[in-house]
């Protein structure tokens, strides 16, 4: 019998998720753009949206509970079965294209340990020492995963604990040397010469991708102990996340004066632990960042393969998909998942390419399932106060994509053109196989003929 997830196994999945490489060069990001002023008045409007998208889906798994993964029932449910695909499909391919830039990320991190000015082991995490690395550590953690969902997510809580560890001492000593008159020095940003409102924009373009990972409960709920706590775990982390984000940012600019922490190396909080803990400290959050990149890509493998079991169930994924081990794991989704993944870890090492611009892309490919989210519940809510909630969270979901860039959007449509072939096939592995709608095939045309110019620009 499955053992199901408690709320700190399910809180410990979405802190992790979000708490990944970004908030270690947090400081030099923020003070590269951004006064305190700018930077409190950023964080503020962001903490509002994150709280109203965290709180819909709170009231959601309330009021429908029967609709277990979230970011595609919630879609399916309220918008018919194409665009839930499509919520699925973006969701799946954005988490794989994720996990692979942690995978480099985490090489990238250990050769701060092995490369010397002699010899370049892991590099930025691109070297064929890194994709071999890379690749044991992805079927490591996929035969973790098979050993069940419940293993893997009470080894993430231990890893979710040792990430506090450095950024807790960070905030401690941050807070020890914090000195009043650097941080309300240039208050307002005057040296930076930009509008304190223009540089309010510039910090939520940073915030932006911050709390990517706040579904992560939600995603699961099929397998939550008790479905109150898939809401309590979503609000309890974004809570969390937001106060380290909060902390990590404002104290370091009292830490250092922001015109010196701008220029800082990345990741910017091992400077400033030097600073305030001597050689030892770059140690610290080097390793650190190491545990804090490992939790967040186990956290986002056992996302990634829900997705597909989920849609598969719903007949929006081939039906092979659907299917689970003897450890109630989504076997055959996890395979899909990871051979994706190790396939693009291949790609990369052989074209040495930077694949920042797809990842930005597919990243945009999760805010639309976001602005479902509270979508949905502006549709279903009887409630002024579930309707007020439903606004919210669908102004701060339109905000997102607007801030991430509508170019990205239209971009966008490239990765979803492959995925409509999936949908079609999908359709016929069912034994119960339904005609598509008018409106299906009319999404989907909309969608090949968009991709036509998207391509040209992409390639362009």
């Amino acid at each position: 019998m499955e053992k199901k997830l408690g709320l700190s196994a399910l809180t410990a999945l979405v802190l992790s998720s979000m708490l990944g490489a970004g908030v270690f060069s947090l400081p030099q990001n923020m003070a590269e753009v951004a006064s305190p002023a700018a930077l409190l008045i950023g964080w503020a409007i962001t903490g509002v949206g994150i709280l109203f998208l965290a709180v819909a889906m709170l009231v959601l798994t309330r009021i429908r509970p029967d609709l277990d993964g979230g970011i595609f029932t919630y879609a399916r449910e309220g918008f018919g079965e194409l665009v839930g695909f499509c919520s699925a499909w973006g969701y799946w391919l954005c988490a794989v294209i994720a996990n692979v830039s942690y995978l480099v990320i985490v090489f990238s991190a250990l050769s701060f340990f092995t490369d010397t000015p002699e010899m370049r082991l892991f590099g930025d995490g691109n070297t064929w020492h890194s994709v071999v690395g890379a690749s044991v550590l992805l079927w490591i953690v996929h035969f973790l995963v098979l050993r069940g969902v419940q293993t893997a997510a009470s080894i993430n809580l231990v890893a979710t604990l040792a990430k506090l560890v450095p950024l807790g001492l960070f905030i401690v000593l941050a807070a020890l040397a914090f000195n009043s008159d650097l941080f309300t020095l240039d208050f307002h940003g005057i040296d930076l010469g930009v509008p304190v409102w223009e540089q309010v924009k510039n910090t939520m373009l940073i915030t932006l991708w911050v709390f990517i990972g706040v579904e992560g409960a939600v995603v699961v709920s099929a397998r939550a102990r008790n479905k109150k706590d898939v809401g309590r775990a979503t609000l309890l982390a974004v809570i969390s996340a937001l106060g380290v984000y909060l902390l990590v940012t404002l104290l370091s600019m009292g830490v250092v004066a922001r015109p010196e922490l701008a220029e800082m190396r990345n990741p910017s909080m091992a400077g400033l632990m030097v600073r305030m803990m001597g050689s030892w400290g770059e140690v610290v959050i080097a390793s650190g960042l190491i545990v804090s990149v490992c939790g967040a890509y186990l956290s986002w493998t056992i996302m990634a393969a829900e997705v597909p079991l989920l849609a598969a169930t719903h007949k929006a994924f081939p039906r092979i998909f659907a299917r689970q081990n003897a450890n109630n794991a989504p076997s055959a989704s996890l395979w899909l998942t990871n051979l994706s993944v190790q396939a693009s870890l291949v790609l990369i090492w052989l074209t040495g390419s930077d694949y920042n611009t797809l990842l930005t892309i597919a990243s945009e490919m999760i805010l639309v399932p976001y602005f479902l989210v509270g979508a949905f519940l502006l549709k279903i809510a009887n409630r002024p106060l579930h309707k007020l909630i439903g606004v919210g969270a669908c102004v701060y979901g339109l905000w997102l994509l607007y801030a991430s860039g509508p170019m990205h959007l239209l971009l966008s449509v490239v990765l979803y053109a492959p995925g409509l072939l999936v949908f079609i096939y999908a359709r016929r592995t069912h034994v119960d196989n339904v005609m598509l709608k008018r409106r299906e095939l009319a999404l989907i045309g909309l969608l090949l003929v968009a991709a036509v110019p998207a391509t040209w620009m992409l390639v362009g």
